[in-house]
């Protein structure tokens, strides 16, 4: 989710960092859409891409369209975009569904994505996000996915928020929904090392050259978004909120992140082998000394299972095996409150401890994809790293 830009390794920035090739640079200016004068704009349109989400998507489209109300109405005030990234399933027709009767909801097509080319020029997410921008007429674009549910007035409540602290980007973290014993122990390591890598303090200083944003909920100024070439500019970008986030951060305009539970949650993940794919399409790119990381982390488990000693070495004397178990509990409550910043609850934070050698070799398998074999998969699809 971010990007120092001061790091040997380069990052395209919850941030794509490590690419193909340098970013792609448009042929010409970034073609915003012809669209009616500023009196006859929307306030804001939210744009959702959308690849075999038929699970996901009905419950998404639903916390959105309640938000429709005289106050802020759906086809005047804003409006909804979904855009069918080439699906399988019936994630097409619930839109359109969704759509039928309605003022201001949008069913598009993403555009043919070539993945064969010397040098693509888009991710599926990239490509059907440019679709979406472009089709927008919003002064604002919020881009979500499908997987997400927002709260009642979460729309309206971010508009806001961008405008008193002045934010040209709005980046919220949601709260995560889990299940199952891998998932619930897996996140919150995930989660409590991007909070220490990538601090939403830095990110939030317009002093600090560090950028992140979270493409769950990314609200971005309509003018800005197409000044830095939108997702057009990070199109080759596997991690394209980080990027983008960069982009607007470099050209001189606040960006904000925070963890927002109050707005939106999610479910990332539906299984253990999405999970899996998923985060190996990630950890490399979100954390540039990802070896290192991991061998810190099997130093946790190493230190973590110092107990162990007192049955191994019966013949140690009483000082030496308090010293022991007091080393072990130091190290046990310092994992602990690490862990427990990722905003997990107290359980999922304290079963963590046992995805640790998950956590290391997924790492460890990012970094190989990523930097021997250059290609990673999502969604049934194969991209070169």
């Amino acid at each position: 989710m971010a990007q120092d830009p001061n790091s040997k390794q380069k990052l395209s920035p919850i941030l794509g960092l490590p690419i193909d090739d340098e970013p792609a640079t448009p042929a010409s200016p970034p073609d915003e859409p012809e669209a009616a004068d500023d009196d006859g704009r929307p306030q804001l349109s939210v744009i959702i891409p959308a690849r075999n989400e038929a699970a996901s998507l009905p419950d998404c489209l639903a916390s959105l369209l309640s938000q429709d109300d005289e106050f802020f109405a759906l086809g005047r005030d804003w409006e909804l975009v979904v855009v069918d990234d080439d699906s399988a399933d019936s994630t097409r027709t619930i839109a359109t569904d969704a759509a039928a009767g309605r003022a201001g909801v949008h069913v598009l097509e993403a555009p043919h994505l070539e993945l064969q080319a010397t040098k693509r020029a888009f991710t599926g997410k990239t490509n059907a996000c440019w679709a979406g921008a472009q089709r927008s007429m919003g002064r604002w674009l919020l881009f979500t996915d499908a997987d997400t549910l927002h709260e009642s007035g979460d729309l309206v409540r971010a508009l806001h928020e961008a405008a008193k602290h002045n934010a040209s980007l709005l980046s919220y973290s949601p709260r995560q929904i889990v299940h199952g014993f891998w998932q619930r122990a897996l996140m919150p390591l995930v989660f409590s090392e991007l909070a220490s890598v990538y601090p939403p303090a830095q990110i939030n200083d317009p002093a600090k050259r560090v950028a992140a944003a979270n493409g769950q909920f990314l609200l971005v100024e309509r003018d800005a978004y197409f000044a830095v070439g939108g997702h057009r500019m990070v199109g080759r970008s596997v991690l394209e909120d980080v990027d983008l986030a960069f982009n607007i951060k470099r050209s001189k305009r606040n960006i904000r992140l925070r963890y927002a539970p109050d707005a939106l949650s999610t479910r990332m993940y539906r299984g253990f082998g999405d999970m899996v794919e998923g985060w190996t399409k990630n950890l490399a790119l979100l954390f540039p000394h990802a070896l290192m990381l991991a061998a810190w982390r099997l130093l946790d488990i190493a230190l973590l299972l110092l107990p162990l000693l007192l049955f191994l070495f019966p013949y140690l004397v009483t000082w030496q095996k308090v010293a022991i178990m007091l080393l072990w509990g130091r190290n046990l409550w310092r994992f602990y409150s690490r862990v427990a910043r990722s905003n997990f609850n107290a359980i999922d934070c304290a079963i963590s401890v046992f995805a640790l050698p998950l956590f290391i070799a997924l790492l460890i398998q990012s970094w190989m994809k990523h930097k021997v074999f250059h290609q990673v998969a999502w969604k049934g699809r194969n991209y070169r790293a």
